[in-house]
């Protein structure tokens, strides 16, 4: 998958921790460069494009794999006075989480996914066993959405957690079993190779973000060049000299 230049060691040095050769010593936030950082730092938008990379994969599968009604970033319905137990539950109108589809759990049944992709090498999730840190992290997703979604959408909620070393938490794991044994259904493909064959493409879609998070462009961004005013200037000599 690594074709690029330094690709191949970027791989490696995040499988194995090992330092990045000609890394640049600062951010172009101000901020020590490292692999940490750069897996953190909200400069460049590649954060979200780990986000919305996972997210648009999953949403390709789903319809692969013959679910219906597969929306991306679907708005929830309005609430009518119903009230939450836990506080962070997230109560505003233009809410919407990152995938809703029908007919995965069971037929025309809808489900909504949120997605979360975490640095584990962060220090609030490294000094966490990493099975207690992707459940922090999922249990986070359930309080903020999961009791609206039941009782407001009567549809299920799975929350698609991510560490950035590849792990997935324990409802993606059911989440893509499931995906997988439909998807099996669909293509007539034995179960075990529909389960590789949806972990190799999220394993290389991540990957590639994660990569690309390490050399990708975090400084000023060129101001875009106009052309008009000297359209108009040569718009006006041209009108004179007639």
């Amino acid at each position: 998958m690594p074709t690029r230049k330094f690709e191949k060691h970027h791989v490696l040095s995040l499988r194995y921790d090992l330092p990045l050769h000609e890394f640049p010593n600062h951010c172009a936030c101000g901020k020590l460069n490292s692999i940490e950082h750069s897996l953190s730092c909200s400069r460049g938008g590649y954060v979200n494009l780990r986000h919305n990379q996972m997210r648009d994969l999953t949403a390709n599968l789903l319809a692969e794999a013959g679910c219906g009604d597969v929306v991306i970033e679907p708005h929830l319905l309005p609430l009518t006075g119903e009230e939450f137990k836990y506080r962070s539950a997230i109560t505003t109108e233009e809410a919407r989480l990152d995938v809703s589809a029908r007919d995965l759990w069971s037929p025309m049944a809808k489900l909504f996914l949120d997605f979360r992709v975490f640095n584990s090498r962060a220090p609030t999730n490294q000094s966490l066993p990493i099975t207690k840190a992707l459940k922090k992290h999922e249990d986070e997703k359930k309080r903020a959405y999961g009791e609206r979604v039941l009782q407001v959408e009567k549809s299920s909620f799975t929350p698609v957690v991510f560490s950035t070393s590849g792990i997935m938490g324990d409802e993606a794991d059911k989440f893509y079993k499931k995906l997988a044994s439909k998807l099996s259904d669909k293509t007539k493909q034995s179960y075990p190779d529909s389960i590789r064959y949806i972990r190799q493409r999220l394993s290389f879609c991540l990957l590639r973000t994660l990569v690309t998070s390490l050399r990708g462009h975090r400084g000023t961004s060129p101001k875009r060049f106009s052309d008009r005013n000297d359209i108009n200037i040569l718009y006006m000599i041209k009108n004179n000299s007639n």
